[in-house]
């Protein structure tokens, strides 16, 4: 074997170890490596992009660049890049997806055999209560553990989720798959994205729940540990969608300690009794202010976290944990309001200590073995 196929050997092995940046699998894996041309110490190579307009191209450059370089023999490195054709794509869909008939009814991977996947939906009886800033800094502290994260913004009315997390990319579709962009580490995807501007939608419930059906179906999540659903408040559409298309998933129920803002809340984690969902528990949010002089003070009362957390055990018949009260911060909305979870960018602060807090334990739940081979067989007799 020539050097120079031993080189190009060497380069291909050395790509395999590259992931494309958004489908996290690698390049080689993927087709996306066409060529690889050795002269001397220089090596061409040609990279397939799903579309031409990837936006995530500059740092598949930097990597195949970085990788190439590790090859012994290798002095430069020159990086082209090339399109993808319709069927090239259409293969690529089929490796990731596997293929469908004509007209089938599109495949959530959250409800198949072996998915390994927890999925919260986290529901608000009432607006106001910082549902949405606690998805995004539960995602973004989940994240942070190591796990891999999505967040699906499912307040098709009220989407805030990539403002919260400061994404402004826009979805890369392949075929008929959607590739989310990631801020902070977290896969994200939100009708915000498809929208001009700050546009109101205006839908009713079919269309609800075909765009819930498409942000689980049609979005390319990969393996994630854990999706989290950020549901508008109430009991309406999307809650009702989420219970049919997600019966596995599992209800994260956010308050504020007012007995009139946990009287409703009650009711939105009530709805588990019709739909027959588990309730993951209760985050009470904004307990107290901590004042100037380390005194504190409660705005909205007290006892309202534990109060539903009391009221759904003994409706539903099983525990309902109160998983942990977060303090009321101004830097908090802050920190939304910017585009960083402030579980990142003050991680020492009380209130991300209190997520922190509710984070682990949704990291170590006990995964349910409802419905899971256990791999035993009977004994002989």
């Amino acid at each position: 074997m020539s050097d120079a196929s031993v080189i190009t050997e060497a380069v291909r092995e050395a790509l395999g170890k590259v992931n494309d940046p958004e489908i996290r699998r690698p390049i080689t894996e993927l087709g996306m490596v066409d060529t690889i041309d050795v002269d001397g110490s220089t090596v061409n190579v040609r990279i397939l992009l799903t579309i031409a307009a990837c936006p995530l191209k500059d740092q598949l450059l930097r990597d195949v660049t970085l990788a190439a370089q590790t090859v012994e023999g290798v002095v430069d490195v020159n990086v082209e890049f090339g399109t993808m054709t319709d069927e090239q794509r259409k293969d690529l869909q089929t490796k990731l997806r596997g293929s469908s008939g004509a007209g089938s009814e599109p495949v959530i991977p959250f409800n198949q055999p072996g998915c390994r996947t927890r999925v919260y939906a986290v529901a608000s009886g009432k607006g106001g209560v910082g549902k949405s800033s606690m998805t995004v800094n539960l995602a973004a502290a989940l994240a942070k553990r190591g796990l891999s994260v999505g967040v699906a913004d499912a307040d098709i009315y009220g989407h805030s989720v990539p403002r919260m997390l400061g994404s402004e990319e826009v979805p890369t579709q392949v075929e008929d798959m959607i590739m989310p962009p990631q801020a902070h580490g977290v896969k994200v995807i939100s009708i915000g994205m498809f929208t001009r501007g700050n546009a109101a939608v205006v839908w009713r419930g079919p269309m609800l729940h075909r765009a819930l059906q498409q942000f689980l179906a049609d979005v390319y999540w990969g393996e994630l540990d854990v999706l989290l659903l950020d549901l508008p408040p109430g009991t309406g559409d999307i809650a009702i969608s989420v219970a049919q298309l997600l019966p596995g998933a599992e209800l994260l129920v956010v308050t504020t300690p007012q007995q009139a803002a946990a009287e409703v809340a009650e009711r939105a984690g009530a709805i588990a009794t019709q739909t027959h969902q588990r309730l993951a528990g209760v985050v009470e949010n904004m307990s107290w202010m901590t004042m100037p002089d380390g005194t504190r003070t409660e705005p909205f009362g007290a006892g309202g976290g534990q109060q539903v957390s009391d009221a759904l055990t003994r409706d539903l018949g099983a525990n309902v944990p109160l998983l942990g009260q977060v303090p009321l911060d101004p830097t908090l909305r802050e920190a939304s309001d910017n585009g960083e979870p402030i579980v990142l960018s003050n991680p020492e602060s009380e209130v991300a200590k209190a997520i922190d807090a509710v984070a682990e334990k949704l990291a170590v739940r006990r995964e349910s073995l409802a419905g899971k081979p256990l791999g035993l067989s009977p004994a002989g007799r």
